[in-house]
């Protein structure tokens, strides 16, 4: 065997080594694309079929037919290394033992024959491929070189129109030229304008001069690509001349006109060549016939795959200067959306902004010939781009070294389609503006700025993609589209009439990420059902309150839900104008509470017609949203462990003083909640066996003593017996009194008032004792509006009645404005993660 791999003339050639044959070659696949690569010169692919043909193993091996094929099968193996030809050995195995992928081929080669013989005297298959401008280019010619390799089999017309003969564009007809085509029709296509009529202008004129070249070539098939408005008068012109289309890259969604146009096409076209599986079910569900789709991948990638590791440096270097590095440059490529000229104009000169902020070396590609991209040219000089030190601004790039040029940038920015699907195959970063590409199928290097409507969040995405390597993506193909779309061709049947076949399956949906995701604030709606009133708050994942709504607690179920229903849907809309991405709903209420099924099963006295309350459902039903529900004071509890003075900490109690007295239990990081649901009563601990009456029915509770209701009650005795003002304190005739008011009169010297604010304090403190003395916390939080009178107080009763083991436990004043609020939020931005849409 010599260097070169080929053997001498004198030396017989060994038989390709036996690798293990794949029992289950399908789930083997690593790509969705069939599994038929073979590298082989024409003619011993033919004598090396016909052989398999001959011993009819095609359909069926056997033992016997294995043995009469091998050793000429041999023969043929040394002659193709010999001639400089390549079979693999995993081709050979599957020449000899074919999968269904091979047979599936096998067949199709059997169908053409059949076919050409049915066409008359194997006559060869005429193509006609149109190309209108330098993008679909791109994928089209791939295709063409191969149809042109195959001459026994076609013959190719090439038609070029739109905006390839125009000069402003770069006369992009030459690069096919370049490509050894002979071009036989050039057809000035283009209205001059930019703008909506002259796009329909252009439409109507192609199809004025199209028949006259149609009616002289006379091709069996034209070849049409993509979504461009060229392409549909291409496509309108032959489907009325019942010449037969094909349709390269049907099915696949993007997000503004160019899906009608695409979608038009496809409903034209009599064969479909798409790109992705998911398109494929697109071009299924549009009920397009099963039969008449080939999955094959992207043709561009054909030559994507193979291009990372050509010389790059010296194709930067002459488009973006001698300086520049690779991964520290960007490309920017960007055209109007002709559905919203208005904003693409707008979106552009923000994004030329934030490229200029950037200080990066940018290679700007100028727009494509839709309406609008003459006002993105005024854009462009308007900024002075093209004069720009850190800017080059070019008409048209050679599609090989555009390649190289995105494989090797730092970011890739823009609207176009390249940088969902090309770039893809790269890893390089992108930066997809708008919703011009939002409904294609991405790899993870792509990030959407779906309302690119700022110039700081143009930036932001920059500055967090740039310079980043993801992961390569095949989403688009595995560089062998070509084969495949030949095959295609040749199994096509003439004689079959054009007329197509309908079906209706499911369509698969779409996911793709959005930089809201990240510029948005993540936030939870916040519920407090007080005995007084009923709030609802906007709270960020830092707990910030972003905005409150506070409204009188009604007195029955009925206006109660209401009140709740209406003002969430109102939270959750003033949430989207204040840049909020709401993640769920977060209940804090009176009473015991289930909060597995986010049920209120009893409540307290407070809170009318409160029992065995739904809360969930309703919530969940109107806003579509997740949705917690607990105690107000394991609420409390919560807010103090994710954000307050409980962060961090292993074991800590919360005594929350309000209307009512309430608290939470933390132990080993979690809550407590007990096996009905009833721990953490704080509030009706009974520090006194003939104290007063409490609301839950019994006596002696410390509710009974410290509450907010207990002080007010207090305090109305001691008004009605005149004991409570003293110098410097009035009360209005038409305001209640109430607790504020006891505080007031103690602060001011009353001593009655003084006496029973220590004795609330007592009252509580001694319930402090006996949580010290039964679960033993490190911090002990007193949280709500009476927390800062009664903590005095709380600690001396420590003092002289705790167990010296725990007399110096930590005994502080919450923080936290709105413990309640922020222990309900705290539900939901502990227990979800951030959604995807």
């Amino acid at each position: 065997m010599s260097k070169t791999g080929k053997c001498h003339p004198d030396t017989p050639c060994p038989p390709p080594q036996q690798a293990p044959v794949q029992e289950d070659r399908k789930n083997s696949e690593p790509h969705i694309f069939p599994s038929f690569s073979e590298r082989r010169g024409p003619g011993c692919s033919q004598r090396i079929r016909a052989l398999i043909n001959d011993c009819s193993v095609a359909a069926k091996p056997t033992e016997q037919s294995a043995a009469l094929l091998a050793p000429r099968l041999r023969q043929l193996w040394a002659q193709s290394v010999c001639g400089g030809m390549e079979i693999s050995v995993r081709s050979y195995q599957e020449l000899c033992f074919p999968g269904p992928h091979e047979l599936y081929f096998k067949n199709l080669s059997k169908r053409k024959n059949q076919v050409m013989e049915k066409n008359g005297n194997n006559r060869k298959l005429r193509v006609c491929v149109a190309t209108c401008n330098r993008a679909d280019y791109s994928k089209l010619a791939p295709i063409m070189c191969g149809i042109k390799t195959e001459p026994e089999f076609f013959e190719l017309d090439v038609v070029v129109l739109g905006s390839h003969l125009i000069d402003d564009y770069g006369n992009t007809y030459r690069m096919i030229e370049q490509d050894d085509f002979d071009i036989n029709t050039r057809l000035h296509t283009i209205v001059r304008g930019e703008d909506e009529a002259a796009m329909v202008e252009s439409v109507g004129l192609a199809l004025v001069k199209l028949p006259d070249v149609l009616n002289r070539l006379k091709p069996d098939i034209m070849i049409v690509h993509g979504d461009r408005f060229d392409a549909l008068a291409l496509a309108t012109s032959a489907a009325l001349m019942n010449i037969r289309i094909l349709h390269i890259e049907g099915g696949e969604v993007s997000g503004t006109i160019d899906d009608s146009i695409r979608h038009a096409i496809t409903k034209l076209a009599h064969y479909h060549v798409c790109c992705t599986r998911s398109a494929e079910q697109h071009l299924i569900s549009m009920c397009e016939d099963h039969d008449r789709i080939l999955l094959a991948g992207c043709p561009s990638y054909d030559k994507l795959l193979c291009a990372k590791n050509k010389d790059y440096m010296s194709i930067i270097r002459m488009w973006l200067g001698d300086d520049v590095k690779p991964k520290d440059y960007i490309v920017a490529l960007q055209h109007p959306v002709t559905t919203d000229i208005k904003h693409s104009i707008k979106m552009f000169e923000l994004t030329l902004d934030a490229l200029i902020s950037f200080n990066k070396r940018t290679l700007v590609l100028f727009p494509n010939i839709d309406a609008g991209s003459k006002e993105m040219v005024r854009v462009m000089r308007k900024k002075g781009i093209e004069h720009h030190p850190n800017f080059r601004a070019v008409k048209h790039v050679p599609f090989e070294q555009f390649i190289q040029l995105v494989a090797h940038a730092g970011c890739v920015i823009g609207n176009s389609s390249c940088g969902v699907r090309e770039v893809g195959a790269f890893g390089t970063p992108v930066i997809n503006l708008g919703t011009r590409q939002i409904g294609r199928e991405t790899g993870e290097n792509v990030l959407h700025v779906r309302d690119a409507d700022t110039q700081d969040k143009i930036l932001q995405a920059l500055h967090l993609q740039f310079g980043k390597q993801y992961p390569c993506s095949k989403i688009y193909g595995d560089g062998n589209a070509v084969p495949r779309i030949l095959k295609f061709l040749k199994s096509i049947d003439l004689q079959e009439p054009l007329q197509k076949k309908f079906c209706f399956p499911p369509v698969k949906d779409n996911i793709s990420q959005d930089i809201d995701h990240i510029l948005e604030t993540l936030s939870a709606l916040a519920v407090d059902l007080g005995g007084t009133n009923l709030r609802v708050a906007i709270v960020s994942m830092k707990g910030e309150i972003v905005k409150k709504y506070t409204q009188f607690n009604p007195k029955t179920y009925e206006e109660r839900i209401n009140l709740i229903l209406q003002m969430c849907v109102e939270a959750a809309a003033e949430a989207v104008k204040l840049n909020c991405r709401i993640l769920g709903v977060g209940i804090s209420t009176g009473g015991r509470v289930n909060p597995r099924e986010g049920v209120v099963l009893h409540s307290t006295k407070l809170i009318q017609e409160w029992n065995s309350v739904d809360l969930r459902t309703p919530l969940s039903d109107t806003l579509h949203l997740p949705v917690w529900v607990d105690n107000d004071g394991n609420c409390a509890a919560m807010a103090e462990r994710k954000f307050g003075q409980g962060k961090g900490l292993e074991n800590f109690v919360t005594f929350i003083t309000g209307t009512g007295i309430g608290g939470g239990i933390i132990h080993q990081h979690e809550l407590i909640h007990g096996s009905s649901f009833c721990a953490a009563e704080l509030g009706h601990l009974v520090v006194s066996l003939d104290g007063p009456d409490c609301s839950c029915g019994s006596h002696g509770c410390i509710e009974a003593y410290a509450s907010g209701m207990a002080l007010q009650k207090e305090a109305k005795k001691l008004h009605d017996e005149d004991l409570l003002l003293v110098e410097g304190m009035s009360v209005p005739k038409d305001e209640a009194v109430g607790a504020l008011h006891l505080i007031q009169a103690a602060k001011l010297g009353n001593v009655k008032a003084q006496s029973i604010l220590r004795t609330a304090g007592k009252a509580l403190g001694l319930g402090v004792v006996n949580i010290l003395h039964t679960v033993n916390p490190s911090l002990v939080i007193l949280s709500g509006v009476l927390a800062s009178h009664y903590i005095h107080t709380v600690k001396d009763v420590i003092r002289q009645q705790a167990l010296s083991s725990v007399q110096n436990v930590d005994v502080v004043v919450s923080d936290l404005v709105d413990p309640a609020l922020l222990g309900a939020a705290s539900m939901v931005l502990d227990y979800t993660t951030r959604r995807i849409y």
